[in-house]
């Protein structure tokens, strides 16, 4: 005897509320294997393939690609063998499943695509029903360039008028969903509550770019090192507030967040414990970590709990930037360009590759005195790299 198991979407990271689906690695009819990835989707934090808890048959899929799914609701039927246990599992490396969350979706037909916004890059489907009645319209729509599945009608029954398709033909609109809609949200809520200042400062690069030729490192691992070896001296900086308990939280791990702009937006992926590593060590995970990010090959829980971030803004050509911060972290260590420039330098005016750095820090978690100091400390070990040694 078989029956239909109901796999709900599982909680994929922390806090957050559902998923976007990507595409379908599974048709109905399909037999899957346990744990063997069903579906592709694109969370607020990023781009994951879900595995199925059970073995047999795909007997109903819920939800077009484009389309939202709440953590907790259907995702998808498994025909299996009936057994005594049909409760939904928690799967290994994700959160536990909610209670289910009405309004159920109905499944989807393998010959047409529910209406729904469209996945990024993957446009609507021809076989989907076009919401014009009018063939004049429908012309007015190819002439303009328009596709009408991706427009909201406003006539009778969400019919797509000639009005309709003059507005979406006079401006372009862009779903605001997964990394895009989740970096707007984080950046509202750190402006709104953070009171962060930033301090900044010019600093002569110049040894520290001779130092990355004599050991071959990359750049921004040394930079790392610098602001590694520095927060060994103001560990207050590496902390956060707790604001329901109205308490400062210092870490004794420095888990490293980094800045990088990949194609979905800008991610941070994490790299734990990062002062405990050497700097052929500290390079290879920098690395590593930012290709996987550029690749949406990161899982959630790489991509959360930074506790103090480095952000080099001065690959896009730019001096300085007064960033803002996304908890837990305190304080962000910011890199512009670096750039030659007239400078005095043992007594003389000379040409040094100058650089300017920024600290950007949650005034609640230290005052200006302890973010002045770090900053200092910064700039004296890029000025000064021999002065890392001192700090192994």
């Amino acid at each position: 005897m078989t029956t239909a198991r109901e796999f709900r979407l599982p909680d994929l990271g922390e806090g957050l509320t559902g998923a976007e689906i990507v595409r379908w690695l599974v048709k109905v009819g399909d037999s899957v294997a346990v744990d063997q990835p069903v579906v592709e989707v694109e969370t607020a934090k990023a781009q994951v393939e879900v595995p199925c808890p059970w073995a047999g048959t795909v007997a109903a899929r819920f939800g077009a690609p484009g389309e939202e799914i709440p953590v907790g609701g259907p995702l998808i039927h498994i025909a299996t063998e009936a057994d005594a246990n049909t409760a939904t599992p928690v799967l290994v490396g994700y959160g536990p499943s909610p209670e289910p969350r009405p309004p159920a979706l109905s499944p989807t037909r393998e010959d047409t695509v529910a209406p729904s916004r469209a996945a990024p890059g993957t446009g609507p489907s021809p076989d989907e029903p076009v919401p014009v009645a009018s063939p004049l319209v429908r012309r007015l729509a190819r002439e303009r360039g328009v596709d009408p599945r991706r427009i909201t009608g406003t006539g009778p029954g969400g019919l797509v008028s000639r009005a309709d398709v003059e507005r979406a033909a006079a401006a372009d609109r862009v779903p605001l969903t997964g990394v895009p809609a989740a970096m707007a949200d984080n950046v509202t809520r750190a402006h709104a509550e953070i009171p962060a200042a930033t301090c900044w400062v010019d600093a002569d690069a110049t040894e520290l770019l001779a130092a990355r030729r004599a050991t071959g490192l990359p750049l921004l691992a040394l930079l790392a090192r610098v602001c590694l070896a520095a927060l060994t001296q103001h560990p207050g900086l590496n902390a956060s507030l707790d604001a329901d308990a109205r308490e400062i939280v210092r870490h004794r791990a420095v888990h490293l967040g980094l800045a990088t702009q990949t194609d979905r937006g800008t991610l941070v992926p994490v790299l734990r414990d990062a002062g405990s590593l050497p700097g052929h060590r500290l390079a290879e995970e920098l690395t590593r970590l930012t290709e996987r990010a550029r690749a949406a090959a990161l899982p959630p829980a790489d991509l959360t709990g930074a506790t103090f971030t480095l952000n080099n803004y001065g690959v896009f050509g730019v001096d300085g930037s007064t960033p803002l911060l996304q908890p837990p972290g305190g304080a962000m260590l910011g890199v512009g360009r670096v750039t030659e420039k007239p400078w005095a330098h043992d007594g003389r005016l000379a040409l040094r590759h100058v650089v300017q750095l920024s600290l950007t820090f949650d005034h609640r978690v230290c005052d200006g005195g302890t973010a002045g100091g770090y900053l200092r400390d910064v700039v004296d070990r890029v000025e000064q790299p021999l002065l890392l040694l001192r700090d192994l």
